[in-house]
């Protein structure tokens, strides 16, 4: 369709920059490095009953793998989302918006843990989970570590500023750079390390995780 037809029905401007796509002239620069906005893990269970021996340990290793991202990155993230999936496959989320960005490892999987027995209560009636999801978002770029005063908080060990939540940090980063020299098995959380198998290969679920 010639150029000034596009116009008479779009208009000029809309005309112009369509007929000049369709030579294929596009100024705008290609972009092929896009840092993902929030990280996440999921890991299918089949059909397991929806109980805590069950979900805790799945979330545990969900959390850890999520949180030795961020770490690594230096990317914090203050919104914390699980899903839970039915046996039905129904599914339902629960999120978390926090005051302050985290990292740890035991922090978000406690976090995890609350929001999937949230989801849990809130659906009676389903018995039995197939998968369960972690993931973060609204991460930090610059982010600086505010520090706080052993206030005797209710939630002072989650709270990332705290000396109880420099601490889980510090021990995260220890296991950090044991794993960088010996490899990701040489050490982690006993419920997660003892927890049951899982299915599919931390090898291949490294394939689909965008770069932070």
């Amino acid at each position: 369709m010639p150029g000034w037809s596009l116009e008479r029905i779009v208009g000029r401007a809309a005309g112009e920059k369509l007929t000049a796509l369709a030579w294929n002239r596009d100024p705008r620069e290609i972009k092929i490095h896009h840092r993902a906005q929030s990280a996440g893990a999921q890991s299918a269970l089949g059909k397991k009953p929806a109980q805590e021996q069950v979900f805790r340990p799945t979330l545990r290793h969900l959390a850890d793998r999520v949180a030795t991202r961020l770490r690594a990155k230096s990317r914090p993230g203050r919104t914390v989302t699980v899903r839970v999936r039915f046996a039905d496959m129904y599914s339902v989320t629960r999120s978390v918006t926090l005051d302050a960005p985290i990292s740890a490892t035991a922090i978000l999987a406690e976090i995890a843990e609350e929001l999937v027995r949230v989801a849990l209560a809130d659906h009676p009636d389903e018995k039995t989970v197939s998968l369960l999801a972690i993931s973060l978002s609204h991460l930090e770029q610059h982010w600086k570590l505010q520090l706080e005063l052993p206030l005797g908080l209710e939630d002072e060990k989650r709270r990332p500023g705290s000396q109880r939540g420099m601490a889980r940090w510090t021990a995260d980063r220890a296991i950090d750079l044991i794993r960088d020299r010996f490899g990701w098995d040489a050490v982690g959380y006993g419920s997660v390390v003892l927890g049951p198998s899982r299915s599919v290969p931390d090898e291949f679920r490294e394939l689909a995780e965008k770069s932070l």
